[in-house]
């Protein structure tokens, strides 16, 4: 690169503020980086235990592997979405707790060892949707409401 030659900036990475990210939009992008980190674990456990074991039905069981591995995809890609704070990522990761919810009911009115992960799910999904939808989170990403016109 010559002396004259400047690179652009890259302004479609950086926010047009120069604000800190706020705490709340860090956590909510942690918790949804942990459910997709869940779903990526439990879709490749599902997966190699279909190909490896014994399964009832093996393509069943492949098929729920690659099926838990691809709805990863939406919490990890708003999770990225989050820490770069770019406004689209919040329907996504608002819609994998709204996701969350009806499943972590379900592993609550098991009776079995899944009551403790339907606690948890519950618990993250809750704390989650609370902070996606925190006045902080919402300026830090550039999200404008109804009479909020400038």
């Amino acid at each position: 690169m010559s002396s004259e030659q400047n690179p652009a900036p890259d302004t479609a990475e950086a926010p047009a503020s120069v604000e800190p990210r706020p705490r709340r939009l860090t956590y909510a992008a942690a918790l949804a980086a942990l459910e997709g980190a869940a779903l990526v674990i439990g879709g490749v456990w599902i997966l190699v235990l279909g190909l490896t074991g014994a399964p009832d039905d093996r393509q069943q069981a492949v098929t729920g592997g690659i099926t838990l591995l691809v709805l990863a995809l939406l919490p990890l890609l708003a999770a990225r979405g989050l820490l770069l704070r770019r406004g689209w990522s919040r329907g996504p990761a608002v819609i994998t707790q709204l996701m969350a919810l009806p499943v972590a009911y379900n592993l609550l009115q098991a009776d079995s060892m899944a009551i403790p992960g339907g606690i948890a799910l519950a618990v993250v999904a809750v704390a989650a949707l609370v902070l996606l939808v925190s006045p902080a989170t919402t300026r830090a990403l550039g999200i404008k409401g109804p009479g909020w016109a400038e």
